[in-house]
């Protein structure tokens, strides 16, 4: 079975710390892959309350061409194919029903969340285990000592250390930064004539 890494999320859109992060955890962790699972759009909007979300489509094809030239990269668009939002344990079991040895791969925030805001995570540490991104000023190892729930699965938690210069990447401001070359241009637009906008 081929051992890889399921990184779930949004994605919307995807980062420069999205890619590098993976690869590294990857070659951290010893594994032969990534596959990207975006979930749905609808998830993304009603469940996160995110004000701003690229299609289920869109999503899916910025990933799938980012994955043209990464050949560890896989794509799955298993989550935004189903009728509703899956759990990301049933995910992970799809994963290995095709194949593959699947652990999670995550960041701190979501691990922080999963005791009281997630389902099945004693299965998905169990039968998966999971690869925690930890970013400057988090102590990963520390959360998972102070946690009684997390005891019982300690060596089924692995920590990946980032480089600082992906700490302050987000998909949250790729989305501001868009907006406002959005509005920017529309103001330009009230200032030259249409048919040079698109030479400027």
């Amino acid at each position: 079975m081929k051992k890889i890494l399921t990184f779930c999320g949004a994605f919307n859109p995807p980062t420069l710390a999205h890619i590098h992060l993976a690869k590294k955890a990857m070659d951290e962790t010893g594994r032969e892959g990534v596959v990207f699972v975006p979930s749905k759009m609808s998830y993304i909007s009603e469940e996160q309350k995110k004000n701003y979300a690229y299609t289920d489509e869109q999503r899916l094809q910025m990933l799938q061409t980012i994955s043209l030239h990464q050949s560890w990269m896989e794509v799955s668009d298993w989550e935004i194919r189903r009728e509703q939002q899956p759990r990301t344990y049933e995910t992970l079991c799809c994963l290995r029903d095709q194949g593959m040895d699947p652990a999670l791969l995550c960041g701190f925030d979501k691990l922080a969340e999963m005791e009281y805001a997630w389902k099945f995570v004693d299965r998905i540490l169990t039968e998966f285990g999971i690869v925690c991104l930890e970013r400057n000023g988090q102590d990963v190892e520390k959360f998972l000592r102070e946690t009684p729930f997390f005891h019982p699965y300690l060596d089924r938690v692995r920590v990946v250390k980032t480089e600082s210069v992906y700490q302050e990447i987000s998909s949250s401001q790729a989305r501001e930064i868009l907006l406002q070359i959005r509005q920017l241009r529309e103001a330009l637009r009230s200032m030259v004539p249409e048919e040079i906008v698109e030479l400027l």
